[in-house]
């Protein structure tokens, strides 16, 4: 009897079980979608201050705000030129010699913001697109993002005279057809047959071919690749790329249902009362931003940018305005002198200097992922910053007070100045000219009258006090009342063991976002990580326009 009672409970936890799989979730209205997106919009100009030319912390934030509608500065997309504009003169129009969907990223971007792709310092960034051959190198990633950079501003198929073989629209579209699986999908390498399609990939084949519903083989592919896509679905609305569960997929296949017109919560996008939507809500935190996966493994930033242009293409599509690619409704928002080169705060110092890139797309092994990855690469591009070797940074590793002057100098653009002042910096040493630049201007002081400590491991007060100080030589007010100082100190619980000389720097550093205010400690005594003083110059540098 006892049995059958069991058996008779469990029968019905599992009947309730089922029952509650099929319960479809509240669906978003217009409103709840909005304040998302105005809450992500908040934490994207947070995170991404001075946004770069680069996948992270660049392009996919630049379209996320500027096709989200919220109110951002005219300074900030005005910066974003002059960056880019900087980076294209710098390389001399080349952004990558195998790489095409630089030059259709950076295209997106600057159609978003209301920019003219055809002449960035005198160079037009659609002209490579025009080569076939080296456009489609790369694989099926070429001729996708050459038509949605194409089409994005209804552009003419630019002639380019150097190209072996001249390339038409129709010629992209027919590449990407011929790489559809017989399963209906699409994945980075094959070239069709039996291959195992990916969601991410199928998602942008559909968003560049949502243009071109009249032509019947389009057409046909499309709903191939739409089953494909709604067989893929997992269960709970959302999908794995190679068999891993993330956000970005969700967003590739909301992205590619907007840009063709689907509800994102037809029938064949809903399991289990599961839409794209709920699933992507899924991975949102509280802060506005997105995890790549629910245990939030991977790049969070790369995610967040994701998540926010998904939710806008949500947001665009239930407003019913034109789709997230679509932007023949872009407003010009640079101003008529985006590209004059405004260098600085009007109160720098004169020997302050704005670092050109050297290294195009210099990045580390060791760093892919890291949260610190844009800031790393940022200045890295610009010799500001070294790894150990061309493959390794080694970001979670400390940094010596020599190495620190280093870098701060680099940041700055100093001249270097050699000077005795240190009985332990010897004069044929490495740092030593760095190490005389920084105490000439007083960025750094010495152990004592005599000694520097070179190889003494710098704290994060200390970093914070030598940041504050190049701040000031950036031309960034860094004085604050004695109460400022405790109205910022006060959140974190540690800020009594603060040392009263670094007091007013660590204040300074967290109120302008130098240091991150979510810490919960500000850890004065703890030796500074190289992800850590990267992320810090980087902030410093982006507030003191010198990005």
């Amino acid at each position: 009897m006892a049995q059958l009672r069991k058996r008779s409970i469990s029968l019905l936890l599992a009947v309730i079980l089922m029952l509650s799989l099929c319960v479809p979730a509240m669906a978003a209205t217009e409103k709840d979608i909005t304040a998302a997106v105005t809450k992500s919009a908040e934490y994207m100009l947070g995170a991404v201050k001075t946004p770069q030319v680069g996948s992270i912390g660049g392009e996919w934030a630049v379209i996320g705000l500027a096709r989200s509608g919220y109110d951002v500065s005219r300074e900030y997309w005005d910066d974003y030129y002059a960056t880019v504009e900087d980076y294209v003169e710098s390389c001399k129009g080349v952004l990558h010699k195998k790489k095409y969907t630089e030059y259709s990223r950076v295209t997106v971007a600057l159609t978003a913001i209301g920019a003219d792709p055809t002449d960035v310092g005198g160079y037009n960034l659609l002209t490579p697109l025009g080569d076939f051959d080296k456009t489609i190198w790369q694989g099926i990633n070429g001729p996708i993002w050459a038509l949605i950079a194409l089409d994005s501003g209804n552009y003419d198929m630019p002639v380019n005279a150097e190209a072996k073989t001249q390339a038409t629209r129709q010629m992209y579209i027919d590449e990407i057809l011929s790489r559809q699986n017989n399963d209906g999908g699409w994945n980075l390498t094959s070239k069709g047959g039996d291959s195992q399609s990916d969601p991410d990939i199928t998602g942008m084949a559909l968003q560049a071919l949502a243009k071109y519903q009249d032509q019947s083989d389009v057409k046909t592919a499309t709903d191939k690749a739409l089953t494909c896509l709604s067989e893929m679905q997992d269960a709970d609305g959302g999908f794995a790329s190679w068999g891993t569960a993330n956000s970005e997929s969700v967003v590739q296949v909301i992205v590619a249902l907007c840009e063709l017109g689907i509800d994102i919560e037809d029938s064949r996008f809903t399991k289990n009362g599961n839409t794209l939507l709920d699933n992507l809500m899924t991975y949102r935190n509280n802060d506005g931003s997105f995890r790549h996966t629910s245990d939030g493994s991977g790049s969070d930033q790369m995610a967040a940018e994701q998540g926010f242009y998904g939710i806008v293409a949500v947001m665009r599509a239930m407003q019913g305005k034109n789709s997230l690619y679509r932007m023949s409704d872009c407003t010009i928002r640079v101003s008529g002198n985006a590209g004059v080169d405004t260098v600085g705060l009007p109160g720098k110092h004169a020997d302050v200097q704005k670092v050109s890139i050297i290294a195009h797309g210099k990045t580390f092994d060791d760093i892919s992922a890291h949260k610190n990855q844009p800031a790393i690469e940022a200045l890295a591009s610009r010799g500001i910053i070294a790894g150990y070797n061309a493959e390794s940074f080694g970001p979670n590793d400390t940094m010596t007070r020599a190495q620190f002057a280093t870098i701060v100098v680099r940041a700055l653009g100093l001249p270097l100045v050699k000077t005795d002042n240190f009985t332990d910096v010897k004069a044929d040493a490495w740092y030593a000219s760095f190490v005389g630049t920084a105490y000439t201007y007083g960025i750094v002081n010495g152990t004592s009258a005599t000694t520097f400590n070179p190889n003494g491991t710098i704290t994060r007060q200390e970093a914070a006090a030598m940041v504050a100080r190049a701040a000031e030589k950036c031309g960034m007010d860094t004085d604050l009342e004695e109460y400022e100082v405790l109205n910022v100190l006060a959140q974190f619980g540690d800020y009594v063991t603060i040392g009263k000389w670094a007091q007013e720097s660590m204040a300074f550093c967290y109120g302008e976002d130098i240091l991150d205010q979510s810490d919960l400690n500000v850890e004065p005594h703890r030796p500074i990580l190289r992800c850590e003083i990267a992320q810090m110059l980087y902030n410093m540098l982006g507030s003191a326009k010198l990005l």
